[in-house]
């Protein structure tokens, strides 16, 4: 059997994009992640108008990877490491829906990888409180502006610094 390429779409909101990125950054397979927007009902939204909540967009991250090199599963299992899968209300100090965390399905098999991966999160015992991350079918996203893409690169320390103020670096540290 041959291992062809086959190259793949996945998205992720994790809340605040620029948090998301490094995650998936650095492996093998994973050929670029983009932050962006999805889920919303404003066509080709600014950052501007995602922030206020009011748009329906949610901040994502999406990913072009190679499945032979790199499996969806293994997108997940980073997905659920660097998220609170409990917190109803955003992530961490990033408040309301556009930083509310979702799996955003491509395809069919992504769904059941999915739905599978959050009933193994379920059932771990990490979180006391429900699971509340959804799963929706991937709807047309949109690219955030230049200035945050690869934000962990061009501005390192005010990366380092959101990551640290926001509650998120400690968080992930206590469950992993």
């Amino acid at each position: 059997m041959s291992n062809e390429t086959k190259i793949e779409l996945a998205t992720f909101a994790g809340g605040c994009f620029w948090c998301m990125v490094k995650p998936f950054d650095q492996f093998p397979g994973i050929h670029n992640v983009i932050s962006g927007y999805t889920g919303g009902h404003i066509e080709n939204p600014t950052y501007e108008q995602v922030k206020t909540g009011t748009s329906g967009h949610r901040e994502v991250v999406q990913i072009t990877f190679d499945t032979s090199l790199f499996p969806y599963e293994d997108l997940l299992d980073i997905f659920w490491r660097n998220i609170d899968p409990t917190d109803e209300g955003g992530q961490f100090i990033d408040r309301g829906e556009q930083y509310k965390t979702a799996i955003y399905y491509h395809t069919e098999e992504q769904k059941q990888l999915a739905e599978k991966s959050k009933q193994e999160v379920e059932k771990s015992g990490k979180f006391l409180k429900p699971i509340v991350t959804d799963i929706f079918p991937a709807s047309t996203f949109y690219p955030a502006e230049e200035y945050h893409q690869d934000f962990y690169k061009k501005n390192p320390l005010h990366y380092k610094k959101e990551v640290e103020e926001s509650g998120r670096k400690e968080f992930i540290e206590s469950k992993n």
